[in-house]
């Protein structure tokens, strides 16, 4: 690869799409600690035994504003790259479907390296594929793609799908960890090898890979799809006038999917109806529409904030993490590794939620200090420049000039 001295011309960065990037990489790294401190094959026991106060509202508040709010944001601004960059590339005559093949080819080889090296829990794999499915639907049209977005996020029934799908070919996931138990796990990833960790992370990822696929893959291909087609709409060069636009339908869905979601915790889930399959799968399908609605809120109210307040300035610094979003997304899986495994301080399972918490935000602060450090000196974050010399198959220069 040939050193490019120059930048080829790029339309400005989006400030508050990178405070959005921003937001929901912290509110991924909250969600996905729970899960580095103690796996899912223990976790409803480990939860347990957390009984202070303090312990039980952060609990609360992590079920309430952080489960299944964050992952659709993050996958909506997935899409939306994808369909800015298209139509980047498409203005300058060189739009190619083999740009995003080895785009993303190169995205599911970071995603078979965090695997691997940091941590089971990824989506980069995943966001690959999709991403790959997502650029074969951008010449179709606004309505077919608005209409598939729906259609994959208000499907109910993708767990009894595909448990269906693996008896027929005959994939047993459940025997991935078939030989480990809670207690098992906690050895590995406490005391045993790095080799036995990278072992176990590939057994977890399959034992996983129902939840990967029957939950989070729709969420993600619809949030695709609508970031999509609000690229394809150029809705960025006009969001302040958008966010405005919407106000009023936006609040109204948002109080209905509040209310619904509040049933669903407290009043829905101990009636004896929710013990039939069909209909507990129903109420579920609702309670996950109702999370992604409040996903999409976020969106909306951070974008007020930013236009019509005064709170741009306490929004800002989540720029400089979102610039750096990928870096940023396996920096938080390298913590969580040196935190909670052997090769660290072994920390598994002894973090309070609370406790848990308070590192997500410690490390999130720490990680908006070194992005904008490091954007001081370098035009793109580390991973970010290696992904796009990959993809372009050129050399960009990445220190910034000194004047």
């Amino acid at each position: 690869m040939k050193l490019q001295d120059q930048e080829t011309a790029t339309t400005k960065r989006i400030e508050i799409l990178d405070v959005y990037r921003g937001f929901a990489i912290f509110g991924i790294f909250a969600v996905n600690i729970v899960i580095m401190n103690s796996t899912f094959l223990n976790q409803d026991e480990f939860a347990l035994q957390w009984t202070y106060s303090i312990d039980t509202i952060t609990q609360k508040v992590l079920q309430l504003f952080f489960y299944t709010k964050f992952f659709p944001i993050f996958s909506l601004l997935f899409g939306l790259g994808i369909s800015m960059q298209a139509i980047k590339l498409a203005e300058k005559g060189k739009m190619s479907t083999t740009f995003f093949v080895r785009r993303m080819f190169f995205l599911f080889l970071f995603g078979v390296l965090h695997i691997s090296l940091l941590w089971s829990g990824d989506v980069l794999n995943m966001y690959a594929f999709l991403g790959l499915l997502t650029v074969f639907f951008i010449k179709k049209s606004n309505r077919l793609i608005l209409g598939l977005s729906l259609l994959f996020l208000l499907f109910p029934f993708y767990d009894l799908v595909f448990e269906q799908i693996f008896y027929t070919v005959g994939f047993n996931p459940s025997q991935f960890l078939k030989d480990h138990s809670g207690e098992t796990v906690s050895k590995i990833i406490k005391s045993g090898s790095y080799l036995e960790g990278m072992q176990l992370r590939f057994s977890e990822y399959g034992a996983n890979f129902p939840m990967l696929v029957g939950f989070l893959a729709p969420i993600a291909l619809s949030m695709f799809l609508l970031g999509l087609y609000l690229g394809k709409n150029k809705i960025y060069e006009s969001l302040e006038s958008f966010i405005i636009k919407i106000k009023k339908p936006v609040l109204i869905i948002v109080v209905i999917s509040n209310v619904y979601r509040i049933l669903f915790l407290y009043v829905f889930v101990k009636l004896n109806v929710y013990k039939i399959e069909i209909v507990r799968q129903l109420f579920i399908k609702f309670m996950v529409i109702s999370d992604v609605i409040m996903g999409l809120f976020y969106l909306w109210i951070i974008g007020w904030l930013w236009y019509k307040t005064k709170f741009r300035k306490i929004l800002s610094p989540l720029k400089y993490a979102g610039k750096m979003a990928l870096t940023n997304y396996l920096m938080q899986s390298f913590i969580g590794l040196l935190l909670f495994s052997s090769v660290g301080f072994s920390l598994y399972e002894t973090m309070s939620p609370s406790l848990a918490f308070l590192t997500a935000i410690l490390v999130f602060v720490f990680q908006i200090i070194i992005s904008k450090i490091w954007l001081s000196y370098f035009k793109f974050g580390p991973l970010e420049w290696l992904w796009r010399c990959l993809t372009y198959r050129k050399l960009f220069k990445l220190k910034k000039d000194v004047n």
